[in-house]
């Protein structure tokens, strides 16, 4: 055999390998995106599992290493300029509060009924014991804990599962938002939808960010800890 066929044979048997590799890697990221989709209606919907972000997190570790990577790999790198970073974050709670708080949220409560407000936050008194719980929760389970599980694991396995093209990455800041959605499911149907609004921009904002997780991570803990402080107000959530 001439020594170029031999070398065209090799390059199509390595291409053929990179093919199968990767629509391994594409079938392991759908049934990971089943997996991860079952656990949220599991927790929220059915009450059957566990609170489904720190499984999600774990998931998310599990998902990065056995690929070889790291947290950096989804977006938890340090950025090249933390001022643009906390800059676009605000940017971003502000849109959330807009078009989910202001716009999306009563337009849907008007139909659907008024949101509830978890048990978590809860209190027959506001007092600093109470603001001290709800941030620490805001920034850790809330804001740490979800983006790491649903923009940083579930965006990522989502638009592995379509080849990582644009429409791949557009439909899984759909699916991704929808869970997230419905992750808030104890604010019933209102707080869904608009539950699953914050999650459209928050999933927009990592995208745009390039995968900049810190930028969403920040956003979603300014946008909660205003929250907070409208309850302590009483201004409503």
């Amino acid at each position: 055999m001439p020594h170029g066929d031999a070398y065209s044979l090799g390059v199509e048997n390595h291409g053929s390998t990179n093919s199968i590799h990767i629509g391994r890697s594409r079938v392991v990221s759908g049934l990971e995106l089943l997996l991860a989709g079952a656990i949220v209606i599991g927790h929220n919907v059915y009450h059957v599992v566990p609170n489904e972000v720190p499984i999600l997190v774990v998931l998310c570790w599990i998902s990065v290493r056995v690929r070889g990577g790291g947290w950096k790999d989804i977006g938890l790198e340090s950025p090249r300029s933390w001022w643009k970073t906390v800059a676009y974050a605000i940017l971003s709670a502000a849109a959330i509060v807009v078009l989910s708080d202001v716009v999306v949220g009563p337009i849907a409560e008007s139909y659907l009924g008024a949101e509830h407000v978890s048990k978590a936050f809860q209190s027959p008194t506001h007092d600093l014991g109470w603001t001290l719980r709800s941030l620490g929760l805001v920034w850790t389970l809330a804001a740490f804990g979800e983006e790491i599980a649903y923009r940083g694991y579930l965006i990522n396995r989502a638009a592995e599962t379509g080849g990582r093209t644009r429409l791949a990455y557009g439909a899984a800041l759909v699916v991704a938002s929808v869970l997230f959605g419905y992750g808030h499911y104890y604010k019933g149907p209102a707080g869904v939808i608009a539950s699953t609004v914050s999650g459209l921009v928050l999933g927009a904002t990592y995208l745009l960010a390039r995968r900049n997780l810190w930028v969403t991570i920040l956003a979603h803990g300014f946008r909660d800890t205003f929250a907070i402080v409208a309850m302590l107000a009483g201004w409503g959530t």
